[in-house]
């Protein structure tokens, strides 16, 4: 026989198929976040589901993103306050960290700069992952600062700092910078929940979604300290045009695909004129 919430996920789970790729995962997301309990502890257990469920559901049938239902999300081994204003972080951004990882090792960097933090996922991932590492957050919109900034008190207060700015950072030199800037074309189209709910200046970059590129290609020389790397989330199709606007500026170009095996993250740093 079908437990009382057995029967009240099924029940979720097939109003949310219409709406969502994963809509049983969904159910069980909203009802552990209903009963202030982790999903494992929900699946494990039998619990009395409360009224505010049924609010959940309806919410997530309008689109709305989970991560700003529940209002976290999770990236590489940290825990972020998310909400309107500020980009989800998304699983293909972790392939930007492990390509940091590869490169620097246990020994990790000393700086980090994250431009255009968002919700100082990068930066808080690296700190986290590198405990003497401290680093910089930048981001031109003061709602996504605001939400930055609790992470960062929640997560590495001591070691971590935000301010706004824009792509030319803060006139210091870091060992590794990361960025996942807007990279969508203007004309191209995103997911509805996507596009009522996230914020377009960090989705859309222009006719060719390359805008920003263009910038942070002539921007970055400066803010790369010797034998510093830098660690940019492009689309899969975008591998190209962005790693020849790095070229141009004397910038050696790698590519790092995700686990889709898509191209996702340009790693970029100085020629060695020794080599």
């Amino acid at each position: 026989m079908t437990s009382p919430q057995g029967e009240e996920l099924r029940r979720a789970t097939d109003r949310l198929t219409p709406v969502s790729a994963t809509p049983r995962l969904d159910a069980e997301l909203l009802l552990s976040h209903a009963l202030g309990i982790s999903r494992e502890a929900l699946l494990l257990g039998s619990h009395v589901v409360p009224k505010i469920f049924e609010l959940l559901v309806a919410r997530r049938l309008t689109d709305e993103p989970i991560a700003y239902i529940t209002g976290t999300r999770d990236f590489w081994t940290v825990t972020l306050k998310v909400g309107p204003g500020v980009l989800i972080p998304r699983p293909d951004s972790e392939t930007l960290m492990e390509a940091a990882v590869a490169h620097f090792g246990k020994a990790g960097p000393r700086r980090v700069l994250d431009l255009g933090t968002g919700s100082g996922a990068l930066l808080l991932a690296a700190l986290d992952h590198w405990p003497a590492a401290t680093g910089v957050g930048t981001d031109a919109s003061d709602a996504a600062l605001s939400i930055a900034r609790t992470n960062v008190e929640a997560i590495a207060p001591e070691r971590a700092a935000t301010c706004i700015s824009g792509w030319h950072g803060t006139g210091e030199t870091f060992d590794l910078i990361f960025c996942n800037p807007p990279y969508i074309a203007t004309h191209e189209a995103v997911p509805r929940g996507v596009a009522d709910w996230e914020p377009a200046c960090a989705l859309f970059a222009g006719e060719d979604g390359l805008d920003d590129y263009r910038v942070l290609a002539t921007v970055l020389k400066p803010q790369l300290a010797p034998g510093g790397l830098a660690c940019l989330e492009i689309g899969h199709q975008q591998r190209e045009a962005v790693t020849a606007l790095f070229e141009v500026q004397g910038f050696k170009v790698d590519c790092r695909p995700d686990l889709a095996g898509r191209d996702r993250c340009l790693i970029v740093s100085e020629h060695d004129p020794a080599k």
